[in-house]
């Protein structure tokens, strides 16, 4: 075995048992597990068998195995981007509903909190501050 085959294997296993730590501790959500899970498996399958990614190469015509290796790994990298990405404009939108609604229910306390608990009072009551 290569050093590089055992380095690949290593790595690995390593990303693998991180995986499964984390999910234990409720660190990481499972659709992020899985994706890293299929990572990890892509990179012991090409270490265990690197005649795979030659003739990978080969076939698609690349002269040089590691371009196809980078090529897959920026396409992951991209993808992974995007989703990420997706999740955090729908999460500021989440954030930006919820500090919203916070913002109503304050109003709706403090409405309570004066004499007569209704808007006309809210604004009468802001009225006689000026």
């Amino acid at each position: 075995m290569s050093g590089v085959t055992i380095l690949g294997l290593a790595g690995s296993l390593i990303i693998l048992l991180a995986l499964f730590e984390m999910m234990r501790r409720h660190r990481l959500r499972e659709k992020y597990a899985l994706i890293w899970a299929l990572v990890a498996l892509a990179i012991i399958t090409v270490a265990a068998f690197p005649s795979l990614l030659i003739h990978t190469s080969e076939a698609i015509g690349l002269e040089v195995p590691a371009n196809l290796l980078f090529f897959a790994a920026s396409m992951v990298i991209m993808v992974l981007t995007l989703q990420h990405s997706s999740e955090l404009g729908r999460l500021e939108e989440r954030t930006r509903t919820l500090a919203e609604e916070i913002a109503l229910l304050r109003l709706e306390i403090e409405q309570h909190r004066r004499p007569g608990g209704s808007l006309q009072a809210a604004a009468d009551h802001d009225e006689t501050d000026e």
